[in-house]
């Protein structure tokens, strides 16, 4: 029962030490991405410095690079954590192994002691000789086989546990190896975060500085982005009027006229069997959409907040901001019908894509490259992204079921 008892708990260990690689792959696949991340934020802080005015999104973007180095810090003591599981579960079976071992090699001695007295043909042969009966000399004769075959076995399993003590001990070697290097990988990670925290209150210093001027510039954009907001919102209520238009006009066989009026004067889209399935997939797919930029960082999330540095500041946004680097495209995020196309600012273009009864917003492009009625697929290239005077290049992108809005960040892939 003992017996049963140590090997189901040294498959266990077994079992353990067969998953802790899977473990240790994924995190090193968190690693690798939370550092391409950190890489893009680097990118988008080295585009922006000497530009004096987007110190404010400078400080953004530097706070989100300390969150991802702190995640990284925190995904490499879990690497070591688990090496250190590992290194501890190795080290019980180099335990056991050793204690097996010199059992066995005991055991294998005095075997070999015995061997050694009665090794001459002639005590083996009057060993047999000496038997009362036929049937006593066989059994003699079986015994002495088992007995040389139990030997033999014994030889085999001792060579056998030597080798895989010797591959267990050689794989806790390089495991306490691997541990040294996650550790000193670590404290490097811990001073380049110290470095990043001075170089966030320096920046934040220097908006401390500035604070008058930067504040007349968010009261000034918010302003802005109100007048832009309700372009969007009429923009929306007339995608909305001629879709039911064109549904009332289709229906023209099978609708009374009150119900076509009905349809007509809807607030929200009459939605067509072929719509609403567009608008279910639209719907289904919350949480994996593609981003609608290729790399950036959301600068200003969804809804009435504090603003970011200056938290007695109270800012709306009906989307999010997300800055890129200068010369990045806008992606659809959904297959899509374009319903409008429009200057939303002298040098603002806004692109309007409807899928069902839900519309996605993508505003502040320089250039577009589709028209109203064109059909675009999930990742298409509409426009490329306006970089303003200040060097910022940001993509205000916005997502609603007709008029009600919705905060996009939950909606796009993590």
């Amino acid at each position: 029962m003992i017996k049963k008892i140590v090997y189901i708990f040294f498959l266990c260990l077994t079992s353990m030490a067969w998953s802790q690689p899977t473990k240790q792959e994924q995190l090193e696949e968190r690693k690798a991405k939370i550092q391409q991340e950190i890489q893009e934020k680097q990118e988008l802080l080295n585009s922006m410095k000497n530009k004096e005015k987007t110190v404010v999104s400078q400080l953004m973007i530097q706070k989100e690079k300390i969150g991802l180095k702190e995640k990284l810090i925190k995904t490499t003591e879990k690497q070591t954590k688990l090496l250190n599981d590992d290194i501890y579960n190795n080290q019980l079976q180099i335990n056991k192994l050793n204690k097996d071992l010199e059992k066995l090699r005991e055991d294998y001695a005095e075997m070999i002691r015995k061997s050694y007295k009665s090794r001459s043909e002639e005590s083996r042969a009057m060993f047999l000789l000496s038997s009362e009966n036929f049937l006593q000399a066989y059994k003699r004769a079986q015994y002495m086989k088992q007995y040389a075959s139990y030997r033999k076995a014994q030889g085999i399993e001792i060579k056998e546990k030597t080798e895989k003590l010797n591959k267990v001990t050689n794989e806790i070697k390089v495991q306490k190896s691997e541990k040294e290097k996650l550790i000193a990988a670590n404290e490097k990670e811990k001073q380049a975060l110290e470095q990043e925290k001075q170089e966030q209150e320096k920046i934040a210093k220097q908006i401390q500085k500035d604070k008058k001027s930067i504040i007349a510039e968010i009261k000034k954009k918010q302003q802005e982005t109100k007048k832009i907001d309700a372009q969007i919102q009429k923009l929306i209520r007339e995608a909305i009027a001629e879709a039911n238009r064109k549904t009332a006009k289709a229906s023209s066989g099978s609708k009374s006229s009150s119900e076509k009026k009905a349809i007509e004067n809807s607030v929200n889209i009459v939605l067509t069997p072929e719509g609403k399935i567009i608008s279910d997939n639209f719907k289904s797919n919350k949480g994996r959409l593609p981003w609608p930029v290729e790399k950036g960082a959301i600068t200003l999330g969804y809804g009435e907040q504090p603003h970011p540095v200056f938290r007695t500041l109270t800012v709306y946004n009906s989307g999010i901001e997300i800055t890129t680097e200068s010369g990045a495209n806008a992606k659809a995020v959904f297959d899509g019908e374009v319903s409008q196309v429009q200057l939303t600012s002298p040098q603002k273009k806004t692109v309007i894509i409807k899928h069902g009864d839900f519309f996605t917003v993508y505003n502040n492009l320089s250039t577009v490259n589709v028209r109203e009625g064109d059909k675009v697929s999930a990742r298409e290239v509409i426009g490329k992204i306006r970089t303003d005077g200040d060097g910022k290049t940001i993509l205000k992108f916005m997502i609603s079921q007709n008029t009600t809005y919705f905060n996009p960040t939950p909606w796009l892939s993590k």
